[in-house]
């Protein structure tokens, strides 16, 4: 078979999906390890979310619902916004997906961060476009350097925020100074998959710069379940726009690309405020006390807006990574990341947090830390 295999196809690198638990289980001679690596709540789906799934079971046999009726109805209110103004989407990374399918032809340019969200670029260079790549800067994107890259050419801008890996979120005054200075064609998209983590003191209403689109750019908020709702398995999360991007991004959506039992799923958990707000105060106190005994461990923790932050080990993170997993913890190596001595972690449940503070006691010892 001689596969004519178009360039832009031919190089992309495929995203390097994790091993299961089980597997690795299998290949170290290890069980009972736990998963910090992946930035899921430990916490689980509320048990609402649960009820309405099982009961959900009984109808796998029709079809989902393809406009989320219920489901786009309950987040419309719950943020404020229209109907209208939402897409739905097999995870948030779907809404990406249709963002550059709709607005990005070949030679078109996209401008993304490092490290930020893998998939932003890949989907740009699935449809032949350009990107642009902007180095982070003390840990934030460097807004400056962004702007400066945009051209007549560039139809869109992503922005995770806060962002994935370091966990920071830009000032809000800075963020609008930004959008402010940008030519009306072409998109901000502001992936705020881990917002509903980030500090009341530091929050800021982005539903508002939707609206405000007079003499500048676009925005687009991606939001999840998958996060703060403890739904990563379903893949479900949502898009906030202008109705007119909205309407673009249906005319390349699949019909039925949210599964019927996903959408029970969430609707069950947005309604569920008492466990969402529990599980928010068990993850900011389960992070104040891993950054404070990091500490003492002689660690160096960073400040993070997410319920995962990087951690700077002081020794090869890879070989860390591998004592780690011998003892049946399982974090993220930040070495291909440019991090030589950094680590990533999410916050896991108490026991899981003291499981990981031991375990990593022992492996600093054996890799000769301090």
């Amino acid at each position: 078979m001689k596969l004519q295999i178009p360039e832009n196809i031919r190089e992309i690198t495929p995203y390097p999906p994790g091993k299961p638990i089980e597997e690795l289980e299998r290949e170290y001679g290890i069980s009972g390890s736990i998963k910090l690596a992946s930035n899921e709540n430990p916490f689980g789906p509320s048990p609402a979310a649960l009820q309405a799934m099982r009961s959900a079971l009984e109808n796998l046999h029709r079809y989902p619902d393809g406009s989320c009726y219920y489901l786009n109805r309950a987040v419309a209110k719950h943020l404020g916004v229209a109907p209208e103004q939402l897409v739905f989407g097999n995870g948030s990374n779907e809404i990406i997906e249709f963002l550059v399918k709709a607005f990005v032809k070949e030679e078109d340019e996209v401008i993304t961060s490092h490290p930020s969200f893998l998939m932003y670029q890949k989907f740009v260079q699935v449809r032949g476009g350009r990107n642009h790549v902007v180095e982070l800067k003390d840990m934030h994107h460097d807004l400056d350097a962004i702007g400066a890259l945009v051209s007549p050419a560039t139809r869109l801008i992503f922005i995770d925020n806060p962002n994935n890996p370091t966990g920071t979120l830009l000032p809000w005054d800075r963020l609008k100074s930004f959008l402010v200075k940008l030519p009306d064609h072409l998109i901000v998209v502001l992936d705020e998959a881990y917002i509903d983590f980030v500090d009341e003191d530091q929050r800021y209403d982005t539903l508002s710069l939707i609206d405000d689109q007079q003499g500048r750019c676009g925005v687009v908020l991606l939001r999840t379940f998958s996060k703060a709702y403890g739904l990563a398995g379903l893949r479900i999360g949502f898009g906030v726009m202008a109705e007119a991007v909205a309407d673009c991004l249906h005319k390349v959506r699949q019909p039925f690309n949210i599964n019927l039992i996903a959408q029970h799923g969430a609707l069950a958990a947005l309604g569920d405020r008492d466990f969402y707000q529990q599980t928010m105060r068990q993850t900011a106190a389960g992070k104040r006390y891993l950054i404070e005994t990091l500490k003492q461990l002689g660690c160096t923790p960073f400040p993070s807006q997410t319920n995962f932050f990087l951690i700077d080990v002081h020794v090869d993170a890879t070989i860390l990574y591998e004592a780690m997993l011998r003892k049946g913890v399982i974090i993220r190596s930040m070495k291909a990341y440019g991090f030589e001595s950094y680590i990533r972690i999410n916050v896991g449940t108490g026991e899981e947090n003291n499981r990981f503070l031991a375990a990593l006691k022992e492996a600093l010892a054996e890799c000769g830390h301090g």
